[in-house]
């Protein structure tokens, strides 16, 4: 199936590359004497899937035309018609976009040949090298292929052979990815909004009869997605429906008494496991797991001796896990891509904290949207990473097509941007052993901050990650081996999607990277800093989250923190100053304040409720991560007003609901999701409701400042 939506990165995007040796130049005269394509499947060249055909034009080839591509009246002599190999070329192209250089005369040409045969013409959805190139880099001298190839390094064989074109084209154009990704243009919609903006170039090209090679983004069929999905999995954690408490049996408990617990306590599986009744914290990878469908394999392999086998002989192992605070559609996904029924579920720190069966999920109806988290985690490269990535957007149309809230839904993309992050820790430790550069030299966990640590994460976003490792000193040896993973990991993200953070806060900077002492030492020196200028980002520290390898470093690590700056007011009040003052988004007169006709609910609102939660659950010690959550625990404290606490939580998910409609619609016309809103395109219902959060904040600063104590 063809990767096309409007979200696809350029990196893992389906195409068919083509090229045309004609008559002449002219698109209403010109008739094809030879065509060809070549194929790119997930952003990588196919070198040996190629389409090639010589055309009899039924005109006579002028001499001039013979002089460029060398093909005359005798080459063709034999060759079928257009109209005779136009299934064939149609076959080829399968209705992927296409891609060419000056592909207006192409497919002017292609539309003319049609017309003359009786063919009806689709134009299929493009992508023009030559308007890429320019938008890449608008200040070259020329943009004929020879000078892209040139200008990108790539060798061109048989030019002026339709073949030797199209591959050349192919080349380039994904040479041109990385240019277009500094550009800020990564998907195909970005990319045909961009070459639209090239006004005068296609004007001229429209003059001389060629066909516009490139339209404004249109939705596909492939992007219809969801015409109806079940939220639940979306809405509720494993943790809502895992079964309790954990049931175990020792490795030589015989099959027959496994099978007779099993009936009697009306379950299906057992954990299998030296633990003995009364313990607690069992290790997933210490432990087995006994199932019904395990006791009838044990039946029809050895029949009813089996009952009298200890179960150690029939368990399965290791275990497939889950986390308690993943959401369901992770659980059901993976399931079904292991082609299992049963889930240990496990804390951040890999100890069983519960079960989680099919028969538990039955209820729960899914689409093929539950799927995504496990796609992530299978990327093998970072082709397809991006592709699984690319699934997002589409994913989150449905869940707000289907009703859920903006926060419910930052809550989705912030558990797979995790999920993204730790399978790029996993694809970098697989880059430094290609490079020699061996395994890890100890224990290390990368972690999210921010908007990813807090679950409220939305579209536009960039990398704020961090890496801690067990041992090492700054420069030492397991410094320069992380130094050098992180690099990795912040390259792996950005070529995916995720930008690099442009304030530096990556894996790949010095200070967002360290061993468990260097951190604490780091943190020390934070709390007791009086400059504001000395603390940018650090106040997104407290939002750590751990995804990748020893979480309990990072665990052990924030809870540290937190214990440090546990009323330490004054560093609570320098990271609200470091962060800035909340810009008004009302004018006096209760006007909304916009740029363009957007209003950015981020700087207006959004980060400010998000920095005061923080700033109070560090001085107060509310070890809870979500903005919501550190606002109910100060209102728990009996810490100021329960009305403004509880309007800064509306206001907080009044602002997410408004962004992330707004999102998806910027991405379905090729625009970069920001954190801005078009003000016009709101219902009354909307403005009203986005007029009372603004409200709602006007006087944040001050009530932040009164209950820093």
């Amino acid at each position: 199936m063809a990767i096309r939506t409007n979200a696809t990165p350029l990196i893992a995007l389906d195409a068919v590359v083509i090229d045309s040796e004609t008559t002449g130049l002219d698109p209403l005269k010109a008739w094809i004497v030879e065509i060809a394509g070549v194929r790119i499947v997930g952003g990588r060249l196919q070198s040996a899937d190629i389409f090639l055909r010589r055309v009899n034009p039924a005109v006579a080839i002028p001499p001039t035309a013979t002089a460029i591509h060398h093909i005359n009246d005798a080459a063709v002599s034999d060759a079928p018609s257009f109209v005779d190999v136009w299934s064939e070329i149609s076959a080829f192209l399968r209705k992927e976009v296409v891609i060419g250089h000056s592909l207006g005369f192409d497919l002017a040409v292609l539309k003319r040949e049609c017309e003359r045969a009786g063919i009806v013409w689709t134009k299929p959805r493009t992508l023009d090298t030559r308007l890429l190139a320019q938008i890449a880099e608008p200040h070259l001298a020329g943009y004929t292929l020879d000078s892209l190839a040139s200008w990108l390094g790539v060798k061109i064989a048989d030019r002026h052979s339709a073949l030797g074109d199209s591959l050349a084209c192919a080349e380039i154009f994904l040479a041109l990815i990385p240019k277009l990704r500094e550009s800020g243009i990564r998907t195909l919609a970005e990319a045909e909004q961009a070459c639209n903006a090239l006004t005068d170039l296609l004007d001229e090209q429209h003059r001389i009869g060629w066909i516009v090679p490139v339209e404004a983004p249109r939705p596909f069929e492939a992007e219809q997605v969801f015409q109806r999905i079940d939220s639940y999995p979306y809405r509720h954690r494993i943790r809502d429906v895992m079964r309790l408490p954990v049931r175990f049996t020792a490795p030589d408990c015989s099959l027959h008494e496994a099978l007779t617990r099993m009936i009697n306590e009306r379950i299906s599986s057992l954990y299998v496991s030296t633990l003995r009744a009364g313990e607690n914290q069992l290790e997933a990878s210490a432990a087995g797991i006994i199932t019904e469908r395990d006791v009838l394999r044990a039946l029809a392999q050895d029949g009813a001796a089996a009952l009298n086998h200890p179960v150690e002989r029939y368990m399965s192992k290791p275990l497939a896990t889950v986390p308690a605070e993943a959401f369901i559609y992770r659980a059901i996904g993976r399931m079904s891509r292991l082609g299992i029924r049963h889930l240990a579920v496990v804390d951040e720190i890999g100890h069983i904290v519960g079960a989680l069966s099919a028969r538990d999920l039955l209820r729960l109806r899914a689409s093929e949207a539950v799927s995504l988290g496990d796609e992530i985690g299978r990327s093998d490269d970072v082709h397809k990473l991006a592709a699984a990535w690319a699934r997002l957007p589409r994913v989150v149309k449905g869940l707000l097509q289907e009703g859920l809230s903006g926060r419910d839904i930052a809550a989705v993309i912030s558990r797979e941007l995790g999920a993204l992050t730790r399978q790029a820790a996993v694809l970098a430790e697989i880059r430094m052993r290609e490079a020699g550069q061996g395994d890890p030299p100890c224990r290390y966990a990368v972690a999210v901050l921010g908007s990813a640590g807090r679950g409220e994460s939305l579209l536009a976003m960039d990398q704020d990650n961090a890496l801690v490792f067990a041992d090492g000193e700054p420069g030492g040896g397991e410094d320069r081996w992380f130094a050098a993973l992180g690099a990795h990991v912040a390259d792996i993200l950005h070529e995916v999607g995720v930008p690099y953070c442009r304030g530096g806060v990556m894996t790949s900077n010095p200070q967002w990277r360290g061993s468990a002492s260097t951190w604490q030492e780091r943190i020390n020196d934070w709390v007791q800093r009086s400059n504001p200028a000395d603390l940018l980002s650090v106040d997104i520290f407290f939002d750590l989250r751990g995804v990748s390898g020893d979480l309990g470093l990072v665990n052990r690590l924030r809870a540290d923190a937190f214990d440090i700056a546990k009323g330490q007011a004054a560093f609570a009040k320098l990271l609200v100053e470091s962060a800035g003052t909340t810009e008004p988004g009302l004018s006096f007169l209760r006007e909304f304040r916009t740029v363009a006709g957007r209003i950015n609910l981020k700087k207006t609102g959004l980060f400010g409720i998000v920095t005061a939660a923080r700033a109070l659950a560090i001085c107060h010690h509310v070890v809870e991560r979500s903005t919501p959550e550190r606002l109910a625990g100060i209102k728990a404290l009996g810490i100021g007003s329960t009305h403004d606490l509880d309007a800064l939580i509306e206001a907080q998910g009044v602002f997410l609901d408004l962004l992330v409609a707004q999102q998806i619609k910027d991405i379905e016309q090729g625009v970069p999701a920001s954190n801005a809103v078009v003000i016009k395109e709101l219902s009354s219902h909307d403005r009203d409701r986005l007029r009372s959060s603004l409200e709602a904040v006007r006087h944040l600063d001050d009530i932040t400042h009164d209950l820093i104590l």
